[in-house]
């Protein structure tokens, strides 16, 4: 297989994994605070959720990539760092912000038609998760984040 299809696969993995520990936690968020506002519950419920997907998902980036940008020296990879870290900033902030909008809007629209609190957050998180990685993948390929190095 491919070096860079392996990437792909070792980035969405680290993602979906991100996700599963978030929607987790995000569902006892939104019950938490469930007793708030509609809007205060999808916004602290969204806050909670970057939390816990940030913290994972860079820890396992971190332990999957940690080889990639140190020389046999031990040295690190300046430039290959800079570069990826650009690319791979750029791809999560448009992903991001589709993310946002649609899983913000959905679970405020849930919580209006009287879903409970968790499962409009389950709901939103998951059909957001769907267009996040689409729109992901899409910019880790416009950017060529993983070239083909063969």
């Amino acid at each position: 297989m491919k070096q860079k299809y392996k990437e792909y696969l070792r980035l969405n993995k680290n993602i979906l994994l991100a996700f599963a520990a978030s929607i987790t936690i995000s569902a006892i968020a939104a019950d938490y605070f469930s007793d708030q506002y509609d809007y205060l519950n999808t916004t602290l419920t969204l806050a909670v959720d970057y939390g816990v997907f940030f913290s994972t998902f860079g820890i396992l980036f971190y332990i999957d990539n940690r080889k990639k940008y140190r020389a046999e020296t031990g040295e690190l990879k300046k430039s290959l760092l800079k570069s990826d870290l650009i690319k791979i900033i750029t791809s999560l902030g448009i992903g991001e912000v589709v993310y946002t909008i649609v899983r913000w809007s959905l679970q405020y629209y849930l919580l209006q038609i009287e879903y409970d609190a968790y499962l409009a957050s389950i709901i939103s998180q998951m059909i957001s998760t769907v267009v996040y990685m689409i729109v992901l993948n899409l910019s880790v390929k416009i950017t060529r984040l993983y070239k083909d190095d063969t």
